[in-house]
């Protein structure tokens, strides 16, 4: 079974270096991707199971032990964390791929595309399961390094000028997290995170916040928590369809990982706590208020993602296991819904050549399946019951209680204020996009140039509809509209195939809720991972070398 383990980072690697050798064959890139992303699939399912009922896995890099080798490691989270983002990126490479077929290589040049999709999620595969800083910062720099040529597909001014600014923050961050590791190594003599559990709390307590701090800086960059999001809402939207869905599933909640990482293995006792429950309210109203102001729906969905993360930081910063189980939920529901959302978005902007609400109307008619892919994740993510999103809210409201502090309290009042400004914005957008009529250009001036005037209560919802949209926010540089595209059945197919996915988390809403909370117990506890890796009882900890026992012995639940 340990032998699975690195074959997640593997196989897409391989996988990437094949599709790199047969450039100009489009099937048979797509056949590889896709025989890679399954068998990641297969493998990370396989793992969930044999972490849940054995135990945790732990491979040896090379054969040298820890703390002097690499190890690769999976427990329930990262093996839950495997799952989800390999169905995402199978269910939005479908996507992409119907796109392609439709639209050739314009948007998705499929020499390159390929190859460096399979990259990102070698990336992102590598940062979920490595044993130690430092690998957990190769697997952040292999996934920004492929998303640095995702984010400009194509070419455009507008793509190149979001790229930059991407780029640039993402090394700031980079940059950071670099700096924090020396600064760790140089206090501890170690990056091996079960080894840093014992040696990080021998140090100072001043030490410690500054170390912890700067870690947070660094992986709040990439999570994109307030005041640290501003370019996340002007990066995202200007790519691909399919790279938008990806960045906004996944990219954001590997800086979350990190944190609840860091912070429960490294920073077990912090004293940060309160300042992230703060970032976690601040985020949360921040990322809603530019949501409701927006005209254009990938930006909307853009500022909802940073609102969300408050969710998940609001979870970390209340510091006990059930707010860790309740955390990790919520992040398995928001990278499956968030990745709906934005496919079915493409496929909006494909029938009717825009994002922006102004020129959207009439779908409901015209497009009623795109209505129903839409409404649905929508739903879920606003928190209606019985929908998953509703389910992970009420996870953390109710540890929120048990806590019962002033601060959880205010996040419990905030958090369902959220909620409901997110369905809000969401069912604005669906009314306008879907049961609004749209107004042909030629009906509006044979309006302007009937003498009949037009009834009192159509003037008022004309009136009130202009004045709306001229407190809303377009897209900066916004395209003009675009000509309408014929959606392929394969680009259909990805997105529902994708919402009964984020159904089935409700469905089965029971089970992993239940997972979720074994993995926050877990994390409660790191002195049982750190027995695993390093061979010693949490008692016996001094900083040494240990042996470790791949096979989690002593470990089981």
């Amino acid at each position: 079974m340990i032998a699975l383990v690195p074959l997640v980072v593997l196989i897409p690697l391989a996988g990437a270096a094949f599709a790199l050798a047969v450039p100009g064959h489009r099937r048979l890139q797509q056949g590889i991707t896709l025989c890679a992303l399954i068998a990641v699939l297969v493998i990370s399912g396989v793992l969930m199971w044999a972490v849940d009922s054995q135990g945790f896995l732990v491979m040896e890099v090379g054969g040298w032990a820890a703390p002097f080798g690499i190890a690769l490691v999976v427990d329930r989270v990262s093996a839950l964390m495997l799952t989800v983002s390999s169905i995402v990126l199978l269910g939005v490479f479908l996507f992409s791929s119907g796109q392609g077929i439709a639209d050739g290589d314009r948007d998705t040049p499929v020499s390159i595309y390929y190859p460096t999709y399979l990259v990102l999620g070698a990336g992102v595969f590598n940062a979920f399961i490595a044993g130690d800083l430092f690998n957990l910062y190769v697997g952040f720099e292999i996934l920004l390094v492929a998303s640095y040529v995702l984010i400009t597909l194509g070419g455009t001014a507008q793509r190149i000028r979001a790229g930059v600014t991407y780029v640039i923050v993402s090394l700031v961050s980079s940059v950071l997290f670099l700096a924090a590791i020396g600064m760790i190594y140089g206090a501890t003599g170690t990056v091996n995170m079960a080894q840093l559990t014992v040696r990080i709390a021998e140090l100072p307590s001043e030490v410690q916040l500054i170390l912890n701090l700067l870690l947070l800086i660094a992986f709040g960059i990439k999570a994109a928590v307030f005041p640290l999001s501003f370019w996340l809402p002007d990066s995202y939207p200007t790519a691909p369809a399919p790279v938008t869905a990806v960045f906004a599933g996944l990219l954001t909640k590997v800086g979350v990982y990190a944190i609840i990482r860091s912070q429960t293995m490294l920073f077990p006792t912090s004293s940060v706590d309160t300042v992230l429950m703060v970032v976690a309210g601040l985020t949360l109203i921040v990322g809603i208020l530019g949501a409701v102001s927006q005209l254009d729906i990938k930006r909307l969905l853009s500022f909802t993602l940073i609102s969300h993360i408050g969710y998940m930081i609001f979870g970390i910063g209340m510091g006990n296991a059930a707010g860790f189980g309740a955390t990790i939920f919520y992040i398995a529901h928001h990278i499956i819904v968030q990745t709906t959302l934005f496919l079915a978005v493409g496929l909006m902007e494909r029938h009717a050549g825009t994002t922006s609400l102004s020129g959207l109307g009439g779908m409901l008619r015209t497009a009623p399946v795109i209505a129903v892919l839409f409404f649905i994740p929508m739903l879920n993510l606003g928190g209606i019951p019985p929908f998953s999103g509703f389910i992970g809210k009420l996870g953390l409201f109710t540890v929120a209680a048990d806590l019962a502090t002033p601060a959880a309290y205010w996040l419990m009042g905030i958090g369902a204020l959220v909620s409901l400004l997110t369905l809000y914005a969401l069912a604005r957008a669906w009314v306008f996009a879907f049961w609004r009529p749209k107004k042909r250009p030629e009906t509006a001036a044979a309006d302007t140039r009937s003498t009949r005037k037009p009834s009192t209560e159509a003037l008022v919802l004309r009136q009130r509809e202009e004045a709306l949209f001229e407190q809303l926010h377009d897209a900066p540089d916004a395209e003009p509209q675009q000509e309408q595209k014929e959606i392929p059945r394969l680009m259909i197919a990805a997105t529902a195939g994708m919402v009964v996915v984020s159904v089935a988390l409700t469905v089965f809403a029971g089970p992993l809720y239940a997972y979720a909370d074994r993995a926050g117990q877990n994390m409660a506890e790191p002195g049982r991972l750190v027995h695993t890796i390093l061979g010693e009882t949490p008692g016996q900890l001094g900083g040494g070398s240990g042996t470790t026992r791949p096979d989690g012995e002593g470990s089981h639940d």
